[in-house]
């Protein structure tokens, strides 16, 4: 029987300068999705009478309504999956808040609509009333568990790993499209494209080397695989975290020493696409008293300004010039709860592919 599979939603790729030379780019695309070590990463559960969504019901021409709360047994799945993963050492922590405007990672549990997950960072964006990953299926089933722990590790950053380079997998490409059309699957040509036979840039990968036993690895029945031969008679990751899975996460995320400051909690990114002498504007509305960063990521000079908005009007409060550094310019105040702030960024040169944040400590 064909397993049910992660479907990620397609998110477009950065604009790069043109002209980026091969080892700049592959750094730029390799952890743009990648959390600064030591993060705190705080997730919730949709758990509300109104939290749910319209869905296709396939084969039928119909939708109907579903909601994305899940039951107690689902979350501790999932809370299990999340102390798994903590306790390779990571130097990133995982917090269940009750909070939904708290957290960076959204959970739902609507059932047909498929499981998936924001990779690393691209979560940010969301809006608070908007899933960051979702499980479609009955994650107490055996075997289930593994999903939990292959989206979960989405959010770390990691991809596909049948989708590697590496892999070097001839695919028999009529064979998995006419599998994955039906039941349980019910994909379209393009969605087993983007998830199952394109290949992904080096940069993206979770390593130099294809892992079978990898978590983010898919099952696949017999008759899809055409090459490596040995793998004609199909794949069967063993569905935990392989030794490759733990030694990617904890290269990207090693273990805080002693004495290491205080965590870092990402706020919200807003994406740009400025050019030279442009600007964005986006607003902050810190949920606490708290020391942010500011930073603008991307490559030239960029002036980041802070006003703090009084009777409507904004007053100036910090600013910073990079003066052209390479690196992202940073500006640290403190924001206080319930005041508003507005945080002005012009790029001065260069290009504006990235995104600028707000980080607080």
């Amino acid at each position: 029987m064909t397993a049910r599979y992660c479907s990620l939603a397609q998110v477009p790729g950065p604009a790069v300068a043109p002209g980026l030379a091969a080892e700049r780019l592959g750094a730029f695309l390799g952890g743009r999705r990648m959390w600064v070590n030591g993060t705190v990463l705080h997730y919730c559960f949709f758990d509300g009478d109104d939290d749910g969504s319209v869905i296709a019901v396939p084969g039928s021409g119909r939708t109907r309504w579903v909601s994305w709360v899940g039951g107690e047994e689902q979350r501790d799945v999932v809370r299990d999956a999340f102390r798994e993963w903590r306790e390779l050492g990571i130097g990133l922590e995982f917090r269940e808040v009750a909070d939904r405007s708290e957290a960076e990672l959204r959970i739902g549990f609507q059932q047909g609509g498929g499981s998936w997950s924001a990779i690393g960072r691209d979560a940010l964006p969301a809006g608070r009333g908007e899933r960051t990953m979702n499980f479609g299926w009955d994650l107490t089933a055996p075997g289930e568990r593994a999903t939990a722990l292959h989206e979960i590790g989405h959010v770390l950053g990691m991809r596909h790993e049948h989708q590697s380079p590496y892999a070097g997998i001839h695919w028999d490409d009529e064979a998995v499209y006419a599998d994955l059309a039906g039941p349980p699957n019910h994909w379209s040509r393009e969605r087993t494209d983007a998830n199952v036979l394109r290949k992904l840039d080096a940069a993206e990968v979770n390593g130099s080397v294809w892992d079978p036993q990898s978590v983010m690895q898919f099952p696949f029945d017999p008759g899809l695989i055409l090459e490596p031969e040995q793998f004609r008679g199909g794949v069967r990751p063993p569905g935990g975290l392989s030794p490759l899975d733990k030694e990617f996460v904890l290269r990207w995320y090693p273990p805080l020493p002693p004495g290491a400051p205080p965590a870092l909690v990402p706020f919200r990114s807003v994406p740009l696409s400025l050019g030279p002498g442009e600007q964005a504007d986006f607003t902050v509305e810190p949920p606490e008293t708290r020391a942010y960063t500011v930073g603008t990521f991307g490559e030239g000079d960029c002036v980041v300004v802070v006003f703090e908005e009084r009777d409507g009007e904004p007053r100036f409060l910090a600013g910073q010039d990079d003066a052209g550094t390479p690196d992202n310019a940073t500006l640290r105040m403190r924001l206080v709860k319930g005041r508003r702030y507005v945080v002005r960024v012009r790029l001065c040169s260069g290009w504006g592919s990235g995104e600028t944040a707000v980080m607080c400590w």
